[in-house]
């Protein structure tokens, strides 16, 4: 694909999971990296932090720190594979929400040396959950789908929340829409929540809730009816009881701590800094 094609797919959701989104994100700013390239790279997904934090780390060297950016991503899925895969103990059974390629990992992983069962939920309107059960029942892993509005039940003889996340702030996780409840059911029912992301996905900004379109939920809708349709909502940091990252296992305060002491140059946001 050329530049202008990535741009497209990434805009249009074609290019889906924010790993993937920034992996091309970075492809195409080794195609094309002048100050106007740049700047629609980083307007594609305002909501997406990884996006935008990689092209951040490239724009200096694209060729170079983009080769860089890609092994960052494939060195940090690795390791949180690691770490996310002595979360899970012989017999347990792991509630998930929608699909992060980062748990799905992590779950593959576990499943070499343990036996455990995985219930997911579908995950409207665009249904990723059934991504997550159809990968985790192609790795030999004992999956149970639920429809979202069955999530109680799931969560409720589950022993442990894991997901993934699109963005975490200082104050916020956030992930697909439907996460923020679940977690409140888990808190309910004593489940601890474990959040399994890159740790460039933090954003320095609280990140927009970006609502999509309306259409994807009801596409024959009758005219009048007002259709509601968030992608994303936020979940209270400190209802996390830890976040797996490629800098370790750390709780929500520890994380934040070593991201800002590791990546000092990821406060800032946008297109500061670009002067192509």
């Amino acid at each position: 694909m050329d530049f202008n094609e990535i741009c497209k797919q990434i805009k249009d959701l074609k290019i889906q999971g924010a790993e993937n989104v920034a992996r091309y994100g970075i492809r195409a700013l080794m195609l094309k990296d002048d100050k106007n390239s740049v700047r629609k790279l980083l307007s594609l997904r305002p909501t997406e932090p990884l996006l935008m934090n990689a092209i951040k780390f490239s724009i200096r060297n694209p060729a170079r720190l983009g080769r860089e950016a890609l092994k960052h991503f494939d060195c940090a899925e690795s390791k949180i594979a690691d770490l996310g895969a002595k979360l899970i103990k012989n017999n347990i059974v792991v509630f998930t929400h929608c699909h992060s390629s980062t748990v799905v990992n992590a779950l593959k992983k576990a499943k070499k040396t343990k036996s455990f069962k995985v219930f997911n939920t579908e995950t409207r309107p665009l249904y990723q959950g059934r991504i997550t059960a159809i990968e985790l029942n192609k790795a030999g892993i004992d999956v149970t789908h639920f429809i979202d509005s069955e999530a109680e039940y799931a969560i409720s003889d589950s022993d442990i929340m894991v997901i993934g996340a699109d963005s975490i702030t200082n104050k916020s996780i956030i992930n697909k829409i439907g996460s923020g409840m679940f977690v409140n059911i888990a808190k309910k029912h004593g489940l601890p929540v474990y959040v399994l992301a890159d740790s460039w996905k933090y954003d320095s900004k609280e990140t927009k809730i970006e609502e999509r379109d309306a259409k994807e939920v009801w596409n024959t809708a009758p005219k009048g009816i007002k259709i509601k349709n968030y992608a994303f909502e936020k979940i209270d940091i400190n209802d996390v009881d830890k976040i797996i990252s490629e800098l370790g296992v750390c709780k929500p305060k520890e994380f934040l701590k070593n991201v800002k002491i590791n990546y000092p140059w990821i406060q800032g946001r946008g297109d500061e800094g670009v002067s192509k």
